[in-house]
């Protein structure tokens, strides 16, 4: 029998963990895989543990707070299955939706369940952000994004291990691993899901999007720097000046030298 591990980072959680955790139960008790859920409780200073505790499933505790990625982390190298399955803690994303990633885990190394369903609630302040952000991932990765940063994705662990190094400890783990697989070629699907509205305090902050925007320009930098390198060279010759030349060479040249190191990074995919 298949197997997966549910891994659900939570921190300050209390309001939706229980009925959360209950409705993941119950997709994964009539899905035919063998199953284990790990809580990861990231330093909550709320009943969120307890609460997790009691509705039977593993928590792994973290001291202190130390962020999103590093909790996923610390839930995918304590899973007991080779499939790992991430949801949220906070009610936003339909357990219901777990079936349908579940029946395509054969055909890929990831399958992302993406908020583009008939019932998605996205703050309007969010939303410019978040489609700036995709189109720069969709311009480096040259394949379509439906979805950038779901937190709803099924996922072999022997590819999220590849590009262990990579995950930053905050909220970038899901971006990170997306853009990762993408770049070397792995096999990525995706599934129309709903998107709820949270229960609780939302955790994102403006700043977030500035470092989402680094991250991705670091991500393209290690696995495709001609696609960002090329475009900067030729805007470089723009003013037409004898210097713009200099400064389009020198572009180039530094693409040419890490596309021969970003060769090598995209050969780690398994």
């Amino acid at each position: 029998m298949a197997g997966v591990t549910v891994v659900v980072p939570a921190r300050n959680e209390e309001m939706a963990i229980a009925r959360q955790l209950h409705d993941i139960v119950e997709a994964m008790d009539g899905s035919g895989w063998a199953f284990e859920i790990i809580v990861v409780d990231d330093g909550s200073t709320d009943a969120t543990a307890s609460l997790a505790g009691s509705c039977g499933v593993q928590v792994l505790r973290l001291e202190r707070h130390r962020g999103y990625g590093e909790a996923l982390k610390a839930g995918i190298q304590a899973a007991a299955y080779d499939r790992i399955l991430i949801s949220d803690a906070d009610g936003s994303y339909p357990a219901s939706a777990i079936p349908g990633l579940l029946a395509l885990a054969s055909s890929a190394c990831m399958v992302v369940g993406a908020r583009i369903g008939a019932n998605v609630h996205t703050p309007l302040v969010r939303r410019p952000a978040k489609w700036l952000l995709r189109q720069y991932a969709m311009l480096v990765a040259l394949r379509p994004i439906p979805d950038l940063n779901s937190g709803l994705r099924l996922f072999d662990k022997s590819a999220a291990l590849a590009f262990w190094d990579l995950y930053p400890p905050g909220f970038s783990f899901t971006t990170t691993i997306t853009l990762a697989m993408l770049a070397t070629g792995l096999e990525v699907r995706y599934v129309k899901i709903d998107y709820h509205r949270r229960l609780g305090e939302s955790k994102i902050r403006a700043a977030d999007f500035f470092r989402m925007l680094w991250l991705i320009t670091k991500l393209a930098i290690r696995f495709r720097p001609l696609r960002l390198l090329v475009p900067a060279a030729l805007a470089a010759l723009l003013p037409a000046r004898p210097w713009a030349v200099f400064a389009a060479a020198t572009l180039l040249a530094a693409g040419l030298l890490l596309e021969r190191r970003a060769r090598i990074a995209r050969r780690v995919a398994p």
